[in-house]
This record gives structure tokens, sequence and C-alpha cells, in this order.
């Protein structure tokens, strides 16, 4: 199976607090889950003109984590169907407690084709 692995030291930007997702000075949910899809990424080997957008994401954040806790996040795919990936995503930090599971689920487009469907803000 096709996984990756990306690796980030908490820092005060990455807390609830600064996040706006809480008041402590602990590792925020949106980071974590950011970090799950920055591996789910990393994970996709796609020719330039194909990109991939996420569709669903299923988080469960188990554990908190002090500013300065190394946080790796692990992504695998673990089934396809054409275009449709789902990951299985999982986050540890450097004493191998699970901080972090669930799904990612993401889907292959053509870059120019998606973007061309969208609308610039004030046109």
């Amino acid at each position: 199976m096709t996984s990756a692995s990306i690796t980030h030291t908490v820092t005060p930007a990455d807390t609830a607090r600064a996040l706006g997702s809480g008041d402590l000075d602990v590792l925020g949910t949106p980071r974590v889950l950011a970090w799950c899809e920055q591996a789910t990424c990393a994970a996709l080997d796609l020719p330039p003109e194909q990109t991939s957008v996420g569709t669903r994401v299923e988080i469960e954040h188990l554990a908190a984590s002090p500013v300065g806790a190394v946080v790796t996040a692990t992504a695998t795919v673990v089934y396809e169907d054409g275009r449709l990936l789902r990951f299985q995503v999982v986050a540890h930090d450097a004493a191998g407690t699970l901080l972090a599971n669930g799904e990612v689920r993401r889907v292959v487009v053509d870059r120019e084709r998606f973007l061309s469907r969208i609308t610039p803000v004030g046109d």
C-alpha cells in the first residue's frame, strides 16, 4: 500500500488557542487535520496536470500535545476506485502515543479543468 509520513514540531501557532478551536495551548485539532491531509498529498505521485482535492474527513483527536512535541502524521491508501482514494490517517508523538486517527477521502482531478469551473470572487 502507498503511504507517506510528515513530521512537525508543535509551535504556539499550532495551538487550539491560536487556531480559534479552543483556549488551551495544546495542539489544535484543525492543525492535526491539516497535517494528516498533508500526509495524504505526500502519499500521491500524480502527473503535473493532475492534483487531488479533499472530499470527506473523519478524525478522532485522542490525546493532547504540548508546544514542543514532535508529531508524525501518516497516511496510507486503503481503498482506490478510479479517481476516489480513501486514506487511513494516524498521528503519533515521538513517544509513540496515538494522538489521532481517522479517514480522509480525496478525488483525483484534472488541475486545469477543475480550476476552470471556479468563478473568481467579484465576477
